[in-house]
């Protein structure tokens, strides 16, 4: 019998002393003067149809004294209209050299582009997912505006990454449904049906890493009846899945055991993270060309470089190649798929940082939710994040 009701898969969040998030940010008195400006532009990223802000969200920080622009057809994607973002007291904005040229505080979903980089400036901070480790490029090119970037994907408590979650839920589970699709013959797969039939043997699913995308990932996969591995390290974790999810295996990570596995396995999962750093690699191309034609891998750590050697990144609009007979789904923006669920998943865990940020000085932001400084991977032209400097070669020093 399963246990997964009897279980809290996902506890709030909890500091010292037993206080959980929800009492911790209840506790803040200092509405913000009028004088900050957030700012919501539209995501231009390739296929990317999220937004970084709700009409609800808008609502909540112009009731607490903040002053909200948002670019016109920012929620367009996620199913939100200008005239939701008008009604919520925004200000809609028609193009995005506005919004950045106006705003003190930018939140996006995505890093920002190019395009996007050209219009930040010395003092305004950015709140978004960055990255950083897996793009020396974008690290250098934020480090020369100025900005203060704020990571979502560095936000940590304990050993939780709240801001990364809901998004790691997604796409944990879109990783076995998009893998499924893809084993289907007309769409160049094997032609395995991973639930199997009556008198027919499941497909085997092997999942790399059991945090919040692999856990997900495993849901779906034993929900609809695949054959299913976790490969993890922590004994901890396998000891929770096991009680959590007993109808997935578990199996201690290493190389000798993916050579074992990878001959069987018809959906490949990387869903392996360490916080701030680039991705593992921990399938070499060698131990990919073990497994069969027409399998398929999908690298949810693409993001942080991925943690198989022939990820490279795609977009959904061309979101497969195959290589060494395996088939490779490597979106870098998964979630960007399901962009209503996301949007609405994404802000309700960021909104509250938002709201902090934008009524209280960055220091004394910190010194309410000290999770923040983690957050912070540049300030005033120098990295701040250890993680990213040691990826790329770079000095670092603590923000304040």
């Amino acid at each position: 019998m399963s246990h997964q009701g009897k279980i809290e898969l996902k506890p709030p969040l909890q500091y010292s002393h037993g206080v959980t998030f929800t009492e911790k940010m209840s506790q803040i008195k200092n509405p913000s003067d009028g004088t900050i400006t957030v700012g919501c532009p539209k995501e231009i990223k390739n296929q990317e149809n999220r937004v970084a802000l709700t009409p609800g969200g808008t609502l909540q920080l112009i009731r607490h004294g903040v002053k909200v622009i948002v670019e016109s057809g920012a929620g367009e994607g996620a199913a939100y209209s200008d005239a939701e973002y008008a009604k919520a007291g925004a200000t809609i904005l028609s193009n995005a050299a506005k919004v950045f040229e106006i705003a003190d505080l930018i939140v996006k979903v995505k890093e920002p582009q190019r395009s996007e980089i050209k219009m930040l400036r010395e003092g305004q901070m950015l709140f978004t997912y960055l990255h950083l480790a897996a793009d020396k490029e974008l690290t250098e090119s934020l480090l020369k505006t100025g900005v203060t970037g704020i990571a979502y994907e560095t936000v940590q408590v304990g050993t939780r990454l709240p801001l990364l979650e809901p998004m790691s839920e997604v796409a944990g589970r879109m990783s076995v449904m998009i893998g499924a699709y893809y084993l289907a013959k007309h769409a160049g797969g094997r032609g395995t049906l991973l639930g199997g039939v009556p008198g027919v043997l499941p497909g085997r699913v092997t999942i790399l890493g059991g945090g919040t995308c692999g856990t997900n990932a495993a849901k779906v996969a034993t929900g609809i009846g695949a054959d299913t591995t976790v490969m993890e390290i922590s004994s901890e974790r396998m000891t929770w899945l096991d009680t959590a999810m007993p109808a997935a295996r578990t199996r201690y990570s290493s190389e000798s055991a993916l050579i074992e596995e990878l001959p069987q396995t018809d959906l490949l999962v990387g869903a392996v993270l360490v916080p701030g750093r680039k991705a593992p690699k921990l399938v070499t191309r060698e131990m990919l060309g073990l497994m069969r034609e027409g399998t398929v891998l999908v690298d949810i750590a693409v993001d942080q470089g991925g943690c198989i050697e022939t990820t490279r990144a795609t977009t959904h609009e061309d979101p497969v190649y195959t290589d060494e007979g395996v088939i490779h789904y490597c979106v870098a923006n998964m979630p960007g798929a399901y962009a209503r669920t996301s949007t609405q998943a994404l802000t309700s865990v960021t909104l509250p940082y938002l709201q902090l940020l934008a009524t209280n000085r960055l220091e004394a932001a910190c010194s309410v939710a000290p999770e923040i400084m983690g957050g912070i991977n540049c300030h005033n032209g120098m990295l701040s994040s250890r993680e990213v400097a040691e990826a790329h070669g770079l000095e670092w020093s603590e923000p304040f």
